[in-house]
């Protein structure tokens, strides 16, 4: 997501809707654990605090400062900048470690990111039972017909300055690579569609327009697309003064999924040969000891501890 200034960042953080409970619900029931989550784009924290109500921990992560400045603070809430500096390890040990997290969200972010090194970094902390990552993406809003009209005309004078990452979004993710395996919540190409309710004021919904990403990239190519005369349009289509709140939905478009048999193997692969397991023998029961010879990576230890108890 391209940096926001602190204007824009306030108007973000007034105009985007906040995630239904019932969606952390629902993820939190599906997850084997509900030790550490990681909101990755976290923004100003938006769906960190949803997460917050079910983990122990949450880590949530963003490149952009301004809103992080802004983010919901929260007790079991940790936010970190995140510069697109930072190597995978560091990014990995940030979060928690190999084998780490319960439950992975982007919510309205993925699309921004070099999806190949996230993945990977997603494949390495996802935890490997019962471990799920959670992508959604708004990309609609229904305010009313007048309204929607303008927003139409709105959306298609976008065309000619969206990048490929943008018509992702556009596209509600039915076009983006999502290699995880399904578990009933949408798969790759085929997202699950919700609805988000929102309450949204004339001057939220400006706002919304001013901090809108494909508007924001017109602006960067010189050219204007929310200009004074639009938003005077959209004054009068919307009716009343500018703190005027309307019932408005946002069509969401959602994938959930979990790391393949063929993941979890690989990943035995690269750490099995960090483990040397002994089995002691006593009167009753079988100990099991396991010693990590070369901890490259956080959350070996871990791992290998796992692995010996499921080898024996």
């Amino acid at each position: 997501m391209s940096i926001l200034s602190e204007k824009l960042a306030d108007a973000y953080l007034n105009a985007r809707p906040k995630y239904p409970i019932d969606w952390f619900t629902k993820l939190a029931a599906r997850t084997g654990q509900h030790k550490l989550a990681w909101d990755v784009g976290t923004g100003n924290g938006q769906a960190a605090t949803g997460l917050a109500e079910y983990f122990e921990k949450v880590v949530a992560t963003d490149i952009n400062d301004a809103q992080l400045k802004r983010a919901v603070k929260h007790e079991r809430i940790s936010y970190h900048h995140t510069p697109t500096t930072m190597t995978d390890d560091q990014m990995v040990a940030l979060i928690g470690g190999d084998n780490s997290v319960d439950l992975i969200v982007a919510a309205q972010a993925v699309h921004y990111f070099d999806l190949s090194p996230f993945y990977n970094i997603a494949k390495r902390v996802l935890r490997r039972e019962g471990g799920l990552i959670a992508v959604w993406v708004y990309n609609d809003l229904i305010i009313s017909p007048e309204v929607d009209s303008l927003m139409k005309r709105l959306v298609d004078s976008t065309f000619p300055f969206r990048t490929p990452i943008m018509n992702l979004a556009f596209d509600g993710y039915t076009t983006m690579p999502f290699p995880f395996e399904g578990i009933g919540m949408g798969v790759e190409g085929k997202p699950i569609m919700l609805d988000i309710p929102h309450k949204l004021s004339l001057k939220g919904f400006i706002g919304f327009l001013r901090s809108w990403q494909p508007a924001m990239k017109a602006k960067e190519r010189g050219v204007e697309l929310v200009t004074e005369d639009l938003i005077s349009k959209f004054e009068d289509a919307w009716g009343g003064d500018e703190d005027d709140v309307k019932d408005v939905f946002y069509k969401a478009h959602m994938i959930v999924g979990k790391l393949s048999a063929s993941d979890i193997e690989r990943h035995r692969k690269r750490f099995d040969p960090n483990c040397v397991v002994t089995t002691l023998k006593d009167g009753n029961n079988s100990a099991v000891i396991a010693s990590v010879t070369a901890a490259a990576f956080a959350g070996v230890a871990a791992y290998c501890a796992y692995s010996a108890r499921k080898n024996t």
